[in-house]
């Protein structure tokens, strides 16, 4: 096992991680369904299968986006994050749906519950499990400025949440046996919220997949490091995306007709080395044309 770990990357680790507590959560969550028949604590185990689905998912696709650039993928692999993210906004959907069929089905027919003590103590357990790895996950995410992880971690916190507010909701149906149409009406709630988590993860998904520009700060950070270094040339409007936590940055660099081809390439790479310092993994290409066709460069 050691020696598997040590080939992977940070993100393929906490990947792994996320699978394992998949695994562990969602044989509690199955458990804590058994013993009471809730709907509510089923719809938990529902959304236990998508998080054991996407974390799977993302670690396969972790994997692929740490190859390198080859000649079929010039740009490298990082792209493939976004698959990842939608795919667990899709699950997400899909366990919403699901859960909203058996929510109804309950409505229509309240029954009883058994075993809510035991059944509740494991669905918090369960969410202690989720809480810690999505701790973990958002620092690996946030330090590694992986949209996978991070789609997992807020998975995993929503999934935190869903827990407890179900734990919540079936107190109330153990003190008041009575009350039992409350338990398919927590499950209907779960699948609204779990539609609003789902959402949230395919919006950002689909923008990289479009090659959405990088953020207003992002991109003004970039004309800040470069701005001190133009001294008589200028720089076009840059055209920026992002591919996983690849930035890719082009435009054309104007320069005096009176600099040298050395000068000139000089100035580039100074003016590189700035916009790498401001943003990390910048993969920059700069065009270098003479100032005094400004305006055909900038038509």
């Amino acid at each position: 096992m050691r020696s598997f770990l040590a080939g992977k990357t940070r993100v393929q680790r906490m990947a792994l991680l996320s699978v394992a507590t998949a695994l562990l959560t969602l044989a509690i969550k199955f458990w804590a369904w058994a013993l009471t028949g809730s709907v509510g604590l089923l719809s938990d185990a529902l959304e236990g299968l998508v998080n054991l689905a996407a974390a799977l998912f993302a670690f396969t696709v972790l994997t692929i986006a740490a190859r390198p650039a080859d000649a079929d993928h010039p740009f490298g692999h990082d792209k493939a994050e976004y698959f990842s993210s939608a795919a667990e906004g899709l699950l997400i959907l899909l366990a919403a749906g699901a859960i909203v069929i058996a929510a109804w089905e309950r409505l229509q027919a309240p029954a009883a519950l058994a075993g809510l003590g035991p059944g509740l103590a494991l669905a918090l357990l369960a969410s202690v499990c989720n809480g810690l790895t999505a701790r973990q996950l958002f620092r690996a995410a946030r330090e590694e400025d992986s949209l996978a992880l991070r789609a997992d971690a807020e998975h995993l916190l929503s999934d935190v949440w869903t827990s407890v507010a179900i734990v919540a909701g079936l107190g109330l149906v153990w003190l008041w046996p009575g009350q039992a149409w409350l338990d398919p009406l927590i499950g209907l709630l779960v699948a609204a919220h779990l539609v609003l988590v789902g959402l949230r993860l395919l919006v950002p998904s689909l923008a990289g997949l479009m090659d959405e520009a990088l953020p207003e700060a992002e991109q003004q950070a970039l004309q800040d490091a470069v701005t001190p270094l133009l001294a008589g040339a200028a720089l076009t409007p840059l055209r920026t995306r992002k591919a996983g936590r690849r930035r890719f940055v082009d435009g054309s660099l104007l320069v005096p007709g009176g600099l040298t081809v050395t000068e000139a390439h000089a100035l580039c790479d100074r003016i590189e080395a700035a916009m790498r310092a401001a943003l990390p993994h910048c993969d920059i290409t700069l065009h270098l044309a003479p100032l005094e066709q400004r305006d055909r460069h900038l038509a």
